[in-house]
């Protein structure tokens, strides 16, 4: 009798548990977007770095974490289209970098978590009311861009001591980038440099633009980082070197592919910081009250194998300031 008793409870108990685990939904894995102005092979740095930020946290991809990865391959105009692509699937959180890939992401949706890995400044841009409550439903890490246009203008003078006219390729196409180019206008005010402006709004504007350097004749060139220049930074390096110019650039990538020089924070440490973005927003945070982190470092990067390419000497006063040194 008590035998029955035990297997008629027993078979009651597994009846249960089969109907609760009929009733619970199925788990659903957390989708994150990323929208990227990069080429789609191979993948860069910075999405590799991103996504080992994920894996320090626990996040495993295909297992317990889902990215849907979408490439502009350099092309701008293609990101609205992207970011559309993205809020249908739809994602829980998009991922992007950069004043186009915000703008693009915001406008394709108001309620979707954004996390920008690089913003040169979000306030200015409108992209968050405030850096300490940001608003709405973006967020991420500014690189504040437009506070060192200044420092760069420094760092070339005090490399090439005679330099007074440095010409400028930027993207007036980018709001961001008119913003930063009156920055650069002020900072060179202050410094009595010259300013030679070279426009390039789409990549067949690159050659024309470079073209120009030989009859300016200036000193120096720097480079505004936005997607058009990012993307074209292997072209923008060999003409620099191509006409024995040296050229400051605002992102160590540059410099890492034979690059003169460059002065900012490291991009890297933002994707790996948007990494814990997307953690603390998938565990139930919200986007606007999650503060905007700006950079606590900024490292000046040297190729002397750039420099001696060109016939440059590097004063040992900007040497021993360098945080890397490529030789």
């Amino acid at each position: 009798m008590n035998k029955k008793i035990v297997v008629s409870l027993l078979a009651t108990i597994i009846l249960l548990s089969v109907g609760l685990a009929r009733a619970q939904p199925s788990g659903k894995l957390p989708r994150v977007g990323l929208l990227l102005t990069d080429a789609s092979s191979p993948p860069s740095l910075n999405v590799e770095t991103f996504r080992q930020g994920l894996r320090d946290l626990g996040y495993v991809e295909g297992k317990n974490i889902i990215l849907e990865y979408r490439y502009a391959e350099g092309k701008i105009e293609r990101l609205p289209h992207l970011a559309e692509e993205l809020v249908r699937l739809p994602v829980d959180v998009i991922v992007t970098a950069l004043s186009p890939g915000i703008h693009a992401a915001k406008q394709a949706t108001d309620t979707i978590p954004i996390v920008f890995a690089v913003s040169g400044n979000p306030v200015a841009t409108g992209y968050v009311a405030s850096l300490a409550r940001p608003g709405g439903n973006v967020t991420g890490l500014s690189v504040m861009d437009y506070e060192l246009s200044g420092k760069r203008l420094e760092l070339l003078k005090e490399t090439l001591r005679k330099a007074s006219r440095v010409a400028v390729l930027w993207n007036p196409g980018n709001g961001a980038m008119v913003l930063k180019m009156k920055e650069v206008q002020s900072a060179a005010q202050a410094l009595s440099v010259k300013i030679r402006s070279l426009e390039t709004r789409d990549p067949q504007d690159f050659d024309q633009a470079l073209a120009a350097l030989p009859r300016e004749h200036p000193d120096a060139l720097l480079t505004l980082a936005d997607p058009l220049t990012v993307f074209h930074r292997d072209h923008i390096i060999e003409m620099a070197a191509k006409n024995r110019l040296p050229a400051m650039y605002e992102l160590g990538e540059f410099v890492e592919a034979g690059g003169l020089m460059s002065y900012g924070p490291n991009i890297l440490d933002n994707y790996r910081r948007a990494a814990t973005y997307v953690d603390k927003i998938l565990k139930g945070a919200k986007a606007g009250e999650l503060p905007v982190e700006q950079p606590m470092k900024f490292e000046l990067m040297i190729n002397l194998k750039a420099a001696k390419q060109i016939g440059l000497t590097i004063p040992q006063s900007v040497l021993y300031r360098a945080d890397k040194v490529i030789k």
